[in-house]
């Protein structure tokens, strides 16, 4: 557990330094100061920035100019090198022109049923409309709910169609870029086999994708 909160107080590691202000590069300068005066005696942080704050109000412009300056040059440096970082996101990017998930019925009939709502109760929140939605779902009887399965039903045999097109389009794409070496003989239907089978895996667990949407 001690690790897992130094990894999230770490944060990214290749994310640049803060930007100091003209104050920190004085408390800087003081701390310093202090060590190479005092060096057997540790630092009382609240004593040590009460008299930095006193000193630093009591300070002419001009005796600040030498920090503002160290500011202005870190910031610079701050804002060239995030211009040049890009944080690192997690899982794999998604493809625009995969196809999308179908809809459940019960997203269908909420997509029909939340405008009506909306316009004859315009003051209710949007947690509020789901809520209600919900209710109105599940009163409703099989005989009312089937419409919109049915459609969810086409819609998720078009969806099956689309990834299989897409996929194979995806794998047409990939031969063209990459072409795969020739296979020895009597190796081709195995080949064949064994893509037919993860297909038939990779849709089984969208299947149970669906369900668990629903």
């Amino acid at each position: 557990h001690q690790e897992e909160q130094f990894k999230m107080a770490k944060g990214d590691p290749k994310k640049p330094k803060g930007k100091m202000s003209a104050y920190a590069y004085f408390v800087q300068t003081c701390r310093e100061e202090h060590k190479k005066k005092n060096p057997e005696i540790p630092v009382n942080f609240s004593e040590f920035s009460k008299k930095c704050s006193g000193r630093w109000k009591t300070m002419s412009a001009k005796e600040k100019s030498k920090f503002d300056d160290l500011a202005k040059q870190d910031k610079a440096r701050y804002d060239s090198e995030m211009k040049n970082y890009a944080p690192a996101k997690g899982g794999k990017k998604k493809d625009p022109n995969a196809p999308k998930r179908p809809p459940s019925g019960f997203f269908l009939f909420c997509s029909e049923q939340r405008p009506k709502i909306k316009a004859t109760s315009p003051s209710l929140s949007i947690g509020e409309v789901a809520k209600k939605l919900g209710e109105m779902w599940n009163n409703l009887t099989d005989g009312a709910k089937q419409p919109y399965l049915n459609k969810a039903t086409k819609l998720k045999e078009k969806y099956k169609k689309d990834v299989a097109d897409y996929k194979t389009k995806g794998k047409v794409d990939g031969a063209k870029m990459a072409p795969r070496a020739a296979p020895k003989k009597g190796m081709d239907d195995e080949d064949d086999d064994d893509e037919e089978e993860e297909d038939e895996e990779e849709e089984e667990e969208e299947d149970d994708d669906e369900d668990d949407d629903e």
